[in-house]
């Protein structure tokens, strides 16, 4: 860690403790994320990492089944923190252990702050229902306004980081679509855990269209048990979640070419997930599915070698 934050000329104890806390919660929480990261040449990972981090730890308040503090505890904690947030992106600082990166990067690589206060957006809505936040999303358009701030964002906002080859405006539709992807490759992973907690983030119109329903699910979970029409459902949503991957794949060589071995390893990493869901025949509410080990170290010992070269070039 400490040649990542000396190759990206973050001196400061205070601030490199931060970095350091954003990327301990990327190797906890993102294994996917945090192997491609990897692939990034040591001085742009922090800012990788703080973005992440951010990310992780705003989710963490309201996802955490083992947190078991009263909602409101948790929701005022979120709410503090957003507050943090915008305030350390308008004075270019924050003071706080975790956020100090992620405004540091924000700053240094001109990221909109509109991207980050859309993403606490979308934090708030995965509050309980009881207060005020959203259970399900009837139709993709609805679930739209959410991914946005969940994982659109997030592409854009590692887009300054990454660098591209063409103007960045290009790029952004096609950043903004792979953090979309990988996204919905999560939820149609974890629509298991997510009914834990009282959400399903698949929409309902689709679901209906196959003759499943919140009920069917939580069936499904709780016996252990699969049905045909949930594989069906699954499988339709699966092939549609390629389809935003195809949407996204023309953005990887509009990357800076040091950059495009991480995201590329990141493409088909997450797409792995979707072959494994299927390998599993879409039984995923009784278990977690995973990409294997020896097929994630397959994918990314090719992009390191890319990464290598690439670096070589510069």
């Amino acid at each position: 860690m400490s040649r990542e934050l000396d190759a990206a000329g973050i001196t400061e104890p205070a601030l490199r403790a931060s970095y350091a806390r954003c990327r301990q919660l990327n190797a906890a929480h993102g294994r996917t994320y945090f192997l491609a990261t990897r692939l990034l040449p040591p001085g742009q990972r922090p800012a990788i990492h703080a973005l992440y981090g951010l990310a992780r730890y705003a989710d963490e308040i309201v996802d955490d089944l083992a947190d078991t503090r009263p909602w409101p505890q948790r929701l005022a904690e979120l709410d503090a923190l957003a507050k943090q947030l915008l305030d350390g992106l308008a004075q270019g600082r924050s003071a706080h252990p975790v956020l100090a990166a992620p405004v540091h990067t924000a700053v240094r690589y001109q990221i909109d702050p509109q991207h980050f206060a859309d993403f606490m957006v979308s934090m708030q809505m995965d509050r309980p229902v009881e207060q005020g936040g959203v259970a399900g999303y009837q139709t993709f358009d609805d679930l739209a306004r959410y991914v946005h701030g969940s994982a659109a964002v997030i592409g854009l906002q590692v887009l300054p980081v990454l660098g591209t080859v063409v103007p960045r405006q290009r790029a952004e539709p096609h950043a903004a679509a792979l953090g979309v992807a990988f996204q919905i490759t999560n939820f149609l992973r974890d629509v298991g855990e997510d009914l834990d907690r009282g959400r399903v983030y698949l929409p309902a119109d689709d679901l209906a269209s196959f003759g499943v329903d919140r009920e069917l699910l939580g069936w499904c979970r709780s016996t252990g048990r699969p049905d045909p029409r949930v594989r069906r459902a699954l499988a339709y949503l699966v092939a549609r979640t390629r389809a935003i991957y195809r949407r996204a794949a023309p953005g990887i060589p509009m990357l800076a070419p040091v950059s495009r071995a991480c995201v590329t390893t990141a493409f088909r990493l997450y797409g792995g997930i979707l072959d494994e869901i299927e390998a599993a025949e879409y039984d995923v509410l009784a278990r977690r599915v995973a990409v294997p080990g020896r097929r994630r170290l397959a994918v990314a010992l090719p992009g390191l070698s890319r990464a290598l070269l690439a670096r070589t070039r510069r």
